[in-house]
């Protein structure tokens, strides 16, 4: 009897389509770690990156108000009350040559309803330039400084590129400087949301039992309460003779008390799904503490949902910070926020003839839309069932 040693000859189609899955991954993914693989994914997400681009914009933005804002956003002159937007012009119309400028404004009074109103004089030019001496400032409270990125050439004239409220104060430097207050509270306020839901969403999912239904019955009672009138009741505590800077304290703790209970759900749910895993279980043999095992073994392995979270946390304490200062129960004049801003086009009149007074809440728009773009994009980056 003799036995066919022939090799079978193997189907083309098949050997095709047996190591697809194994040719299409690159190996730097195979042995990429898990912060690399969310970065790359994160990168592919368009919208994100861009949004991701404008939200560090603005941050910059804040952080170098004193020197990226034409004046001190303080500073008024009764006789500029409600002007309307300058333009910038780079050449001058008679010998044109570069000459960056903003035409100077003639004021009318309306004999019926006795309103000033502005217009440009094409006979009388503002020079600006860069780098200009302004306003002095403290910068960051380190050292004083006069310079502004931009501004007129010479002192006390009248430049206003985003028009001026109704005492005659630079619009565009008040959003400059509301910038820093507003987006610095949302960090603030989730920084301490993040504290306060890792640690009690942590310890009642670990624990269980009594601890995680006196933690899950306080979280429902915070989540049943009407939000603005716990604002308001809590804002109403707060001394009047408290300086602006304590007030702005008190108010990012306020925000982080009633925002932290959302997260320490996510948080509790995911200790509960980790908690019985090997790892988890041989460290807990090795005599690690538990409070070591919830903050050093369980909380890393979801971090990047973690951080995702927060990011789209953040919107919501600037919304909520803008709302309350609107209300006029939360930050007050002279601190300068977007919300505080707000509050002057809370007239219908006065927006109906000065509409540049809404250009703080376009910030607050493009600042949340962006950041929600951004959160959207860290936690798809985050998920580890998508595909690069």
């Amino acid at each position: 009897m003799t036995i066919d040693t022939k090799p079978i000859a193997a189907d083309p189609a098949a050997s095709r389509d047996i190591p697809l899955a194994a040719e299409r991954v690159p190996r730097s993914q195979e042995v990429a770690g898990q912060w690399r693989l969310m970065w790359w994914k994160f990168t592919r997400h368009r919208a994100a990156v861009i949004a991701g681009c404008i939200v560090l914009f603005i941050y910059f933005v804040g952080a170098f108000c004193e020197f990226l804002a034409p004046q001190d956003p303080n500073s008024n002159n009764a006789r500029f009350k409600y002007v309307p937007p300058q333009v910038i012009h780079l050449f001058d119309r008679d010998t044109m040559s570069f000459a960056p400028h903003v035409l100077a404004f003639t004021s009318k009074m309306d004999p019926v309803s006795y309103r000033r109103s502005y217009v440009p004089d094409e006979t009388h030019h503002i020079p600006i330039g860069l780098f200009v001496k302004g306003d002095s400032y403290r910068m960051w409270g380190l050292f004083t400084w006069d310079r502004h990125l931009i501004g007129p050439l010479a002192p006390r004239q009248p430049f206003y590129l985003l028009g001026s409220d109704r005492l005659g104060r630079d619009n565009l430097s008040r959003i400059i400087y509301g910038a820093r207050v507003s987006m610095s509270i949302g960090l603030l306020g989730v920084a301490l949301s993040l504290i306060i839901g890792l640690i009690l969403g942590g310890i009642s999912g670990y624990y269980g039992g009594l601890v995680d239904k006196i933690i899950q019955r306080t979280m429902e009672f915070l989540r049943s309460m009407p939000t603005i009138p716990l604002w308001m009741g809590l804002a109403a505590a707060i001394p009047l003779s408290w300086p602006p800077l304590g007030v702005y304290l008190m108010i990012t703790v306020l925000l982080s008390l009633v925002g932290w209970t959302s997260l320490a759900r996510e948080v509790r749910g995911k200790v509960m799904a980790l908690k019985g895993e090997e790892y988890v279980t041989a460290a807990r043999l090795d005599g690690v503490g538990e409070f070591d095992i919830i903050m050093r073994q369980i909380v890393p392995s979801f971090a990047s949902h973690v951080i995702a979270v927060t990011t789209l946390a953040i919107p919501e304490m600037i919304l909520a910070e803008t709302a309350l200062s609107f209300l006029g129960i939360g930050l007050q004049a002279p601190t300068v926020s977007w919300g505080v801003l707000l509050k002057e086009a809370q007239n219908v009149n006065t927006v109906a003839t000065s509409p540049w007074l809404l250009l703080p809440g376009i910030a607050v728009v493009v600042a949340v839309l962006s950041l929600n773009f951004l959160g959207d994009g860290l936690r798809d980056a985050a998920d580890p069932y998508s595909s690069i």
